[in-house]
């Protein structure tokens, strides 16, 4: 378990992309109201507020966790700053703090550290960076991708839209890209018994999985909210229904406290609302299959009902539309030469036997705790 400076450099630039998707946010708001257009600058806090503060509340509780002998005035400190919506940030400063003395401040020797042993100055800088990347997680599919729907069904339904408005369907696009590819780096790094992307070309094809079946899956609700909003709303909950009912089966155990445990499985049955994540890492094959069948099938029936409404006659629509079934069917094939050739479990196939002496290591290592083992996996 190795923090290197690329992944120091790449743990910058997330934090400048998460500023960046605040800032366009508040443009985006401001605009909103601005021209006198409450409901839309209303929504769009709405969805920014309920993220913020359930991420606010994850990050506290792990604070909580992780203090071995909790100090009532240090936890206040952290309550306030959490209370003030500051957590994620006060994480980024420990996770950077603690990234750089990993990565750049190794000793002559290579195996010390200032403060410890290189082993565990990395591996507290790792599960810092790991803690940041399931945050983000959430933060990217109860705010990002809600609000990148509303902004491209305004952008559809006034047949305008402003400059702000591109450029956060922009930031939004990048930030949902990064946090889904930040996240796989991050699990694979903190696990040692998860053998890592081997190179560019497997993190390029997940990010293109990801990047093309979300486009084509956000621009479907977006149409099918243009149609008809009940309709969309009610499809929404009932898919998040399944996803939540499929956590309740997989009996997870990722928090503590049951009321915490109940807070993340309705969470993650948002997050399978939009894209795939296999909850306790089994059985891939099945329910990644299960789970695009059915977008497939969605997909096509929103399309169809499209193509017999007067909406067809709207230019837009032949360009998304065309989007949509490019889009979908790019993300399909990204996604079958990822796990046929690319997923890490297929690359390094088995341990020879001169890595038995490396794979008993990592047994004593996975013995010990990381939140991010029991985390929604791929």
């Amino acid at each position: 378990m190795k923090l290197t400076k690329w992944n120091f450099t790449m743990s910058v630039l997330g934090i400048v992309i998460y500023v960046a998707d605040i800032a366009a946010d508040i443009w985006v708001t401001s605009n909103y109201f601005c021209e006198g257009q409450y409901s839309l600058g209303i929504l769009t806090l709405v969805f920014r507020c309920l993220s913020s503060v359930i991420v606010q509340i994850f990050s506290y509780e792990w604070f909580k966790e992780d203090c071995e002998s909790p100090d009532p005035r240090k936890l206040n400190w952290i309550f306030l700053l959490h209370f003030l919506h500051g957590g994620i940030f006060t994480r980024y400063w420990f996770a950077l703090k603690r990234g750089y003395q990993a990565a750049f401040k190794q000793n002559s020797s290579g195996d010390e550290l200032t403060g410890g042993p290189a082993s565990i100055i990395h591996k507290r800088a790792i599960d810092a960076l790991a803690d940041i990347s399931m945050l983000r997680v959430f933060k990217t599919f109860l705010k990002t991708t809600p609000q990148l729907i509303l902004q491209i069904y305004i952008l559809m339904e006034h047949d305008k839209a402003a400059f702000s408005q591109y450029a956060s369907i922009i930031t939004s696009f990048c930030s949902i890209s990064w946090s889904t590819l930040d996240y796989q780096i991050s699990l694979r790094k903190s696990l040692p018994d998860k053998n890592q992307f081997a190179g560019v070309p497997p993190k390029l094809l997940y990010l293109l999985y990801k990047l093309f079946t979300l486009t084509s899956w956000i621009l479907s609700i977006a149409l099918a909210t243009l149609l008809n909003i009940i309709s969309s709303i009610f499809l929404l909950i009932f898919l998040w229904t399944l996803g939540f009912s499929w956590t309740l089966k997989q009996h997870t155990m990722f928090c503590k406290s049951k009321r915490m445990e109940f807070l993340y499985r309705t969470v993650v049955g948002i997050i399978l609302i939009f894209t795939f994540f296999n909850v306790k890492g089994e059985q891939t094959k099945i329910h990644i299959s299960s789970y695009y069948a059915t977008h497939v099938l969605v997909t096509s029936g929103i399309m169809c009902v499209f193509w017999k409404t007067s909406v067809t006659e709207q230019l837009y629509f032949t360009f998304v539309s065309i989007t949509v079934f490019l889009t979908l069917v790019l993300g399909i094939i990204c996604l079958i030469v990822y796990y046929m050739f690319f997923h890490p479990t297929i690359y390094f196939k088995q341990e020879s036997a001169s890595d038995k002496v490396d794979g008993l290591a990592r047994e004593r290592e996975k013995e010990e705790t990381s939140r991010i083992r029991n985390f929604i996996m791929q």
